[in-house]
């Protein structure tokens, strides 16, 4: 823990010397909240409620995909320079160096997220639901958000090309939101398509905090991530932290001695 406490803060002092890191992570889900929260409210209705209540969760849980790139292509930069090297020779825990990236990232992605609410309450979103489930949907936000980090550890030790990670993150940002709830109930896609969509984790954490938040759940249908948002993102998460950290903890050992 004091290894990990001091990588933590040997990453937060970086990040106050480039503070653009959070402008990169936040600036893509503030432009959706003013594009499709404010500029296509009046033109896209949902069942349940207002369109910029609908669209908040998604563009939160995007907040949690942009940090996919911006962490892998710290790791990778990282093993390029040699500072990886220089963790090595140290008598600290090799762990430690990963648990520090995805921590003083988590801590980059919510004060992201608070630009973001800020933006989305400007445009007129609210929570209509009462404080605990609303802290429990920031806290299943957070919780997308640090399975996406480690996600980016993995790629960013098994990839190291910079520009093929900016190309591939880049890609699964889009993919991911698009192919998901967060923009647009999924009634009007294809059989196969939609219950590919309604097993993306974005669709079950976004749909998860509309219920929590009563910002107009407007999903329908009878699969699991739709009938129990809250139940199929915890299930979602932890299996994907299951299988991403060992994976990630394995990919670093292996990259130290190459």
């Amino acid at each position: 823990m004091s290894d990990v406490l001091s990588l933590t803060g040997r990453q937060m002092t970086h990040l106050r010397r480039t503070p653009e890191k959070i402008i990169g992570v936040s600036l893509t889900p503030v432009a959706m909240v003013v594009i499709l929260g404010y500029l296509f409210a009046s033109v896209i209705t949902v069942k349940g409620g207002a369109y910029h209540d609908y669209v908040m969760a998604g563009v939160f849980a995007q907040v949690g995909l942009a940090c996919v790139g911006s962490t892998a292509i710290g790791v990778a930069s990282d093993l390029r320079t040699g500072l990886t090297d220089r963790f090595r020779s140290m008598p600290i825990s090799r762990t430690s160096v990963l648990f520090a990236y995805t921590l003083a990232d988590l801590v980059t992605a919510a004060v992201a997220m608070v630009a973001v609410a800020a933006v989305g309450l400007l445009v007129g979103w609210r929570v209509h639901g009462g404080a605990g489930q609303a802290l429990l949907a920031v806290g299943l936000i957070l919780g997308f958000t640090y399975a996406m980090l480690w996600l980016g550890v993995l790629i960013g030790l098994v990839m190291r090309n910079l520009e093929a990670i900016n190309g591939v993150c880049a890609l699964a940002l889009v993919v991911l939101s698009f192919l998901s709830n967060s923009f647009m109930p999924l009634r009007g896609l294809p059989g196969w398509l939609r219950a590919v969509a309604e097993w993306n984790p974005v669709s079950s954490v976004a749909e998860a905090c509309r219920v929590l938040w009563h910002n107009a759940p407007a999903s329908e249908g009878a699969s699991l991530p739709v009938r129990h948002p809250e139940l199929a993102s915890v299930i979602t998460l932890g299996v994907l932290l299951a299988v991403v950290v060992p994976l990630a903890l394995r990919a670093f050992r292996t990259a130290a001695v190459r």
